[in-house]
């Protein structure tokens, strides 16, 4: 069975998740607005989805759970929310990033625009490409080891039930809200180059992105090459957004694969990629699919049932907090 269907697919959900995080991101202003304002009982309740934005707060409560000092109860459904996606990219590789991270769905939109413009996406020189790369890894390293690893379960808990951590959600928005000119600057800058190049920033700058890929190098699933129907078209090549050379590999381990199927739906001949999980098994594009929302959402609602997700700051803690 063809796989062409598996583009269509993976962008409507895209774009389904996209919307639902306007969402998310939509109701946080009105509940902060409505708490600054003083307003009494809460008429819009605080969306607690809306800590999947805070990674660094999920590496923390992560991190001290490891540790035994327990989830983080400010901003627990950061954790749940981090802990899922690392589960789905070692199930499911780095498909978050192809399926579901708003920030790479936005980049992914600019340079095909960019594409259909000038009819290309250059690519950087090999060497510079690598250099280019190397921010992301150090970047990861950084806070990992800042955080897993050098701070204590005391100094954890000291720092999840900050004032300033408490608040990190409302400081995100504001950030954006009332953003600054070199922020700003840099961002458009970013999405200029977007147009031209590939994916820049999950490429060449995200942290999230370098864990995942680290992650999914150990997934069972990877796209196989079937060298007797493979005739070396090199459209799999082409098409590839982190420009891995699939036509010229067995099966795609590179920790830049971040599973959103190009190369095996623009295989035209005898299907010769696919999905295989332990190098055997084949998994339908549809499947797949479905296992990259059910597992996501399985993990949320673990979250809930376990009741580790809503927040344990009040109204009246979050009124303190936003009057200072």
């Amino acid at each position: 069975m063809s796989a062409r269907y598996m583009q269509p697919l993976r962008i409507l959900i895209q774009f389904c998740f996209l919307g639902f995080m306007l969402w998310l991101g939509l109701r946080f202003y009105q509940f902060v607005t409505y708490i600054r304002i003083g307003g009494g009982p809460a008429v819009i309740s605080r969306p607690d989805g809306v800590e999947g934005f805070l990674p660094i707060s999920g590496l923390l409560g992560a991190a001290s759970w490891v540790k035994g000092g327990g989830i983080n109860t400010v901003h627990p459904a950061a954790v749940v929310i981090f802990v899922t996606i690392l589960i789905v990219a070692f199930l499911l590789r780095r498909s978050f990033c192809s399926w579901i991270c708003p920030v790479a769905t936005l980049s992914e939109c600019a340079w095909k625009s960019g594409f259909k413009a000038i009819r290309r996406n250059p690519r950087l020189p090999r060497w510079l490409d690598v250099v280019f790369r190397l921010p992301k890894y150090l970047l990861m390293v950084f806070f990992i080891y800042s955080i897993a690893i050098v701070m204590s379960p005391e100094a954890m808990h000291s720092f999840i039930h900050s004032d300033y951590h408490k608040i990190a959600d409302v400081r995100l928005l504001d950030f954006f809200v009332h953003i600054s000119p070199m922020a700003l600057g840099i961002i458009l800058s970013l999405m200029a180059a977007s147009i031209v190049l590939r994916n820049p920033f999950c490429r060449y700058l995200c942290p999230y992105g370098a864990l995942l890929g680290l992650i999914a190098v150990f997934s069972p699933l990877r796209v196989t090459r079937n060298l007797d129907r493979c005739v070396s078209c090199g459209a799999c090549s082409q098409v590839c957004p982190t420009y891995i050379d699939v036509m010229h590999k067995k099966s795609v381990t590179s920790p830049e694969c971040i599973g959103c199927w190009r190369c095996v739906s623009h295989c035209r001949f005898n299907q010769a990629l696919s999905m295989k999980a332990f190098g055997r098994f084949n998994i339908p594009g549809f499947v797949f699919a479905i296992l990259v929302v059910l597992v996501f959402w399985g993990g949320a609602a673990i979250g809930k049932w376990s009741g580790n997700w809503q927040t344990s700051l009040s109204l009246e803690e979050y009124a303190r907090l936003l009057g200072k």
